[in-house]
């Protein structure tokens, strides 16, 4: 949960650098691979194993959906900021990358059905004592990923209130700041902030900071997958087959084998 799902600005990037995992091709219409664009590093959503190999609940989810659909899978890895990008470059077919269904991202792409809740939560020093509103926040340094809806949250609502957002190209840039006392918070996607920094030594004396944030006009209310506009046939592929690893409960296992037992799409 690269915690649910980012991005507005990075719809109109032109320049964000890819590292491709994969030989990057035009799609042919008759062909049955799905090349998904991702982010590599985002846990427990996309990540790498040490041997280089891709995992994660949305890896496991596109293999499932890619196995119902019967598809191959192939993943272009790149930076989260450039992935609208290379959507509309063809670089690569869908983005899978606990994305959120924001209304400007979706002026210029479509998005499956939903795929899993989001949960969005503000990480801090527990003697800190703060809280995800502007008042608790005036005068601090809140870290985000850039382009991602936690940054469009973050300059919406605190922003104007004295509050310095600063954005980072990876989330583990953010961690480290908020390690060393470079930030006071950093807002981020739950169970990413809950494996990638808080589950680990540099994370202690570090949780999550007040309750979950919803706002559904910026945040959005789950993660889908993001298809290039016009593009109905892999639309209507992918929520065929998503809704079929929905009904089977293969959605709901993956959540639980990744964010703990209580996790549901319920």
């Amino acid at each position: 949960m690269k915690a649910i799902s980012r991005l507005v600005s990075a719809a109109f990037a032109t320049s964000a650098a890819f590292v491709f995992a994969f030989p990057v091709n035009t799609l042919a219409a008759d062909t049955a691979t799905l090349r998904i664009g991702t982010d590599a590093a985002y846990p427990p959503y996309e990540y790498k194993l040490p041997d280089g190999t891709l995992a994660g609940l949305e890896i496991d989810i596109d293999n499932a959906l890619c196995a119902e659909a019967n598809l191959k899978c192939e993943y272009v890895v790149g930076s989260f900021d450039g992935l609208i990008a290379g959507l509309q470059s063809r670089k690569f077919d869908v983005i899978a990358a606990a994305m959120a269904p924001t209304a400007a991202r979706r002026a210029v792409m479509d998005f499956t059905q939903p795929v899993y809740p989001a949960d969005i939560r503000l990480v801090a020093a527990k003697a800190a004592k703060l809280a995800p509103t502007a008042t608790a926040l005036a005068g601090k340094r809140v870290g985000v990923l850039q382009g991602s809806t936690q940054a469009n949250f973050a300059r919406a609502n605190w922003a104007a209130h004295q509050v310095t957002i600063v954005e980072y190209q990876d989330q583990d840039s953010a961690y480290a700041d908020l390690a060393t006392g470079r930030l006071d918070a950093t807002l981020v996607v739950g169970p990413a902030a809950q494996a990638g920094f808080l589950s680990k030594p540099q994370g202690a004396g570090f949780a999550f900071a007040g309750d979950r944030i919803s706002d559904p006009a910026i945040l959005g209310a789950s993660s889908v997958i993001g298809v290039r506009k016009g593009d109905t046939k892999t639309l209507n592929t992918l929520n065929a087959a998503l809704k079929k690893i929905h009904d089977d409960g293969t959605v709901d296992r993956l959540m639980r084998k990744y964010l703990g037992a209580d996790a549901s799409t319920q």
